[in-house]
């Protein structure tokens, strides 16, 4: 190939190759969060840690992501949009062979965690500027449509081969092979042509410590709840003040002409800022589901991964075919009323499992619900991305979808954070409240139950518990298991009302949208 000039070369035609690899890269990153959802529990075994933990490790890297993409996007303009590229997928590369390799929670949370997250704040806006600098015309249409298919396509597929490759390999497999796909997408980095930058090379220093400052503080308040840590509030403060500060300064420094993290002119479209706040409950809604939902299979009904997978399989797969779908059939509807459509459909499956997950003893009469939400958050894929971008200008797309994916990683990272830490805390506190009514135990044994909880609250199968409790007396382990059994599925039903007040919170949104025009032409108002 021609050395790096910017920008397709004349006379060239776009490498179809360039865009398999960029889609490889994207399934690379979708996939890696099922894997590690469906091995919960074979993480925590072999790790020999707690459930909390690992689903601390998954929130922070959702975070870190969240937190750091803004500042990835200008990272990328300053160093070169390959360069972030090619360190993003070096990042990412770490993360994947360090949980190939972990011996502790500790390295999961340094270098999957931090080092994964910050990766993938490198790769993913300088994907978007590359497909758009790489290719011309319908090429660049079936590039981002390849991308885009390959996101939804490790969505569908994400748990069931997750699934597998931790059941009958080892989760360690399944890291190990992206490392291989990452390995492929490097070695094809001579067919990516750098896009230059030409706007200003002036860094919002404060603007990039704000953002850092408001989503992580929130979100890291969260867990420093669930772990059981002193000065929550002051964290969650912090995080809430900051994201306040970060509003007032980039107006301010807009009006006096200084370059500024994101433009705020953006928000002026009251159609973008909807979209973006309907993309972030749809990510929370998801995040909390896809928490709530692997650890009530793996610990309660205590599948093995590929089980966890399979189960899941109705809610990814026909999310996957309902998104299809909808961008076939939805010409002459307003993306506002699928939208709507999606959020009621959405909120009805995750409501219709509330009764069903304590008396369900397998995960077939999930079935049927989780069908109903998935083809909900299918509708929601199909139309949300347009619809936000719709009235934004083209040289301006690229911020504006770097703002939509920071808002959507931020939604993510907040439902995997809060619907663990609720399920945690519903779990201690109704634990306790139960051992303390119990006739069979003895007040020192409520007051050692009492303390271990306040400590370590955990999720534990009944298998695990009778370990725990095998010197016990056999009326003091048949009490804490039926304790146990009665106390975990209303944690899970707790945990997933968080999923349900974002698809209602959605829901009420999607009235708003039906008020306004959602044409692609749509203006930003003055």
């Amino acid at each position: 190939m021609t050395e790096d000039t910017g920008g397709v070369p004349a006379g060239t035609k776009a490498n179809p190759r360039l865009a398999l690899l960029l889609a490889m890269a994207m399934f690379v990153l979708v996939v890696d969060t099922s894997l590690m959802n469906v091995s919960i529990s074979s993480v925590v075994r072999d790790l020999d840690t707690t459930v909390s933990g690992v689903q601390s490790a998954i929130a922070l890297e959702a975070l870190v992501s969240a937190a750091f993409i803004l500042i990835g996007s200008k990272v990328g303009d300053l160093i070169g949009r390959k360069r972030a590229y090619l360190l993003g997928l070096l990042g990412y590369a770490v993360g994947a062979t360090a949980m190939a390799l972990a011996q502790s929670l500790t390295a999961i949370i340094v270098f999957w965690a931090l080092v994964g997250g910050i990766g993938a704040s490198l790769l993913l806006p300088a994907m978007q500027s590359l497909i758009h600098g790489n290719f011309e015309g319908v090429e660049q249409t079936k590039a981002y449509a390849m991308v885009g298919a390959a996101a939804a396509m490790a969505a569908a597929v994400g748990p069931l081969l997750g699934g597998f490759i931790t059941t009958y390999l080892s989760w360690r497999v399944g890291f190990l092979l992206e490392v291989a796909v990452i390995a492929v997408v490097v070695a094809g980095q001579g067919m990516v042509h750098d896009v230059p930058y030409t706007g200003s090379r002036r860094v919002d220093v404060g603007g990039a410590v704000l953002s850092v400052l408001g989503m992580g503080g929130i979100v890291s308040g969260i867990l420093v709840w669930q772990e059981g840590g002193e000065y929550v509030g002051l964290i969650v403060a912090i995080g809430l003040i900051a994201l306040g500060s970060f509003g007032y300064w980039l107006v301010r420094r807009k009006r006096r002409g200084e370059p500024t993290l994101i433009d705020p002119v953006l928000f002026s479209s009251a159609v973008y800022r909807l979209g973006i706040s309907q993309q972030m409950l749809q990510q929370i809604a998801l995040g909390g589901s896809m928490i709530a939902l692997p650890i009530y299979l793996q610990m309660v009904l205590e599948y093995n991964a590929m089980e966890a997978g399979l189960t899941l399989a109705p809610l990814s797969l026909s999310m996957f075919g309902a998104a299809i779908l909808a961008e076939k059939k939805a010409a002459g509807r307003r993306p506002s009323s699928i939208v709507r459509l999606g959020f009621t459909l959405l909120t009805v499956g995750l409501v219709v499992l509330i009764p069903i997950v304590p008396r369900a003893d397998s995960g077939w009469p999930l079935v049927a619900p989780l069908i109903v939400a998935g083809v909900g958050l299918g509708l929601l894929v199909s139309q949300l991305n347009n619809y936000t971008l719709g009235p934004i200008s083209e040289e301006r797309v690229s911020e504006a979808a770097g703002v939509n994916s920071a808002a959507g990683s931020f939604g993510l990272s907040f439902g995997l954070a809060f619907a663990g830490a609720i399920m945690l805390a519903t779990l201690s506190l109704t634990f306790t409240n139960r051992a303390e009514a119990s006739t069979v135990l003895a007040p020192a044994e409520k007051e050692q139950v009492a303390t271990a909880l306040e400590h370590d609250a955990e999720v534990m199968t009944n298998t695990e518990l009778e370990k725990v409790l095998a010197k016990q007396p056999q009326d003091v382990q048949d009490e804490i298991i039926r304790i146990n059994t009665d106390a975990r599925p209303l944690a899970l039903q707790v945990a997933l009302g968080i999923p349900i007040l974002a698809g209602l919170l959605g829901l009420v949104n999607s009235f708003r949208m039906m008020r306004l025009k959602d044409s692609p032409l749509t203006p930003p108002d003055d």
